[in-house]
């Protein structure tokens, strides 16, 4: 078997939450082209089944679903659907998030309603959906849950942050419990995506001249340190995580 083959994810189902557009479809994408079947979930589920028309269409398997994934009734809808059409589930890429949605303020100038929101999108929304997809897991005797962080979990990045950061301690305590029964968990934190919501984001910050200007530099070849991450190359430690060695070692050591 050459190297390139022992990549493949022929076989496989993934599940990919914000899957519709953005960063989760071309997660989604590289699954596919990895050979995996995959379940494009996201709040719009027209455009999860618009897009997963696409990939249908190159000659892979896939299918949209709407979810709302703070809602455990829909989590596990969305768990019963891909059971139904491709026979179980072996990953799930925690990706729905809310982020340029989230009104620039203070962290003691923020909403409640809106601190409430956030964590439940982002740290709550990742447990439900970790929660529907266990069982046919551990059924299959193999899985693997990625969890999209953020490197603004690691500095003053206001509520966002903070929810990143959390959803840190829930991939460490779902990697000690799932660990043990085949399910590795874990994370990785991208910087800033060359993505719609990316760039939307950088609209709301207070040195949103500056930072136009470092997007105008890496958008013409120069990415100077810390311009946006072009979408295409965020894929690849996804791809690392799901088929390594050394992501069942680190759920190993950690359970």
């Amino acid at each position: 078997m050459s190297v390139i083959n022992s990549f493949r994810l022929d076989g496989r189902v993934a599940i990919v939450t914000g899957g519709a557009g953005g960063i989760g479809r071309i997660y989604g994408r590289a699954l596919a082209e990895a050979g995996a079947s995959v379940v494009l979930a996201d709040l719009d589920g027209a455009a999860a089944s618009e897009e997963a028309a696409k990939f249908s269409a190159d000659g892979h398997g896939a299918i949209g679903i709407a979810v709302d994934i703070t809602d455990p009734a829909a989590a596990a809808a969305m768990a019963t659907a891909t059971i139904e059409r491709f026979g179980g589930i072996d990953i799930l890429v925690n990706n729905a998030a809310l982020m340029a949605e989230i009104p620039r303020s203070t962290l003691t100038e923020l909403p409640l309603e809106w601190f409430e929101r956030v964590m439940r999108v982002n740290v709550m929304g990742a447990v439900v959906c970790a929660k529907a997809v266990k069982a046919s897991m551990i059924e299959r005797g193999r899985g693997r849950i990625i969890n999209q962080v953020s490197a603004g979990a690691f500095q003053a990045g206001g509520i966002y942050g903070i929810s990143k950061l959390a959803l840190v301690s829930v991939t460490v305590d779902l990697a000690r419990e799932l660990g043990p029964r085949g399910v590795n968990v874990n994370a990785i934190a991208p910087g800033l995506v060359e993505d719609d919501a990316g760039f939307r984001a950088l609209e709301q910050r207070p040195d949103a001249e500056r930072r136009r200007r470092v997007d105008h530099a890496a958008l013409n070849g120069r990415p100077p340190p810390g311009a946006p991450r072009r979408p295409t190359g965020a894929a690849a430690p996804y791809e690392r995580s799901i088929r390594s060695k050394a992501a069942s070692m680190a759920a190993a050591r950690r359970s």
